[in-house]
């Protein structure tokens, strides 16, 4: 069964090499700027809820404790995707790229539906509304940027090979 090395065999006609988790493939531009992009979206989220503030009507103490809290737990996971591990992929994927996109789109769709304009919007907004606006299409433009690099081929590739304890490359006997 063993091929005289160890951590390698083999396998009816293939040859299999344990790799151990520590040493894992490097980690691809691609994911780190991935990384940095989901980091500015989550800050971009931070500073319009602050910006808000000084609205008319401000968000109550509560509901910015409340978004700290998950914008904490969201950086936690997105510092994550440096795993390589394919689940926080999915997951950022899922809450940042998906619902929290479409959470920060659904009120301005819903403003022009309703017959708004964005030159109206822009005459009559408040300082305070304008950089609010300007932080949300930034925050947009990030999330946009971020998924687009944790499926470009390099990251594909990272996630691919890299897995919680180990990884097992298997050839074709004979092939290294």
């Amino acid at each position: 069964m063993w091929a005289g090395r160890p951590g390698a065999g083999t396998l009816g006609s293939m040859t299999t090499t344990v790799v151990p988790s520590g040493s894992r493939p490097a980690l691809p531009s691609a994911v780190g700027l991935s990384v940095a992009l989901w980091l500015g979206a989550i800050l971009a989220g931070l500073a319009e809820s602050l910006v808000r503030l000084a609205a008319p009507v401000p968000p109550a103490t509560g509901e910015l404790a409340v978004r700290a809290g998950i914008y904490l737990v969201l950086g936690v996971v997105v510092l994550q995707l440096r795993s390589g591990h394919g689940v926080y992929r999915w997951t950022v994927l899922g809450v940042l790229g998906v619902l929290g996109t479409a959470s920060l789109v659904v009120e301005p769709v819903r403003a022009l539906a309703d017959g708004g304009s964005v030159g109206l919007f822009l005459v009559s907004a408040t300082a305070p509304e304008l950089v609010a606006a300007a932080l949300r299409g930034l925050h947009v433009v990030e999330v946009i940027a971020a998924v687009l690099l944790l499926f470009h081929p390099a990251a594909r590739a990272f996630y691919r090979t890299t897995s919680p304890s180990t990884t097992v490359v298997a050839a074709p006997a004979g092939i290294r």
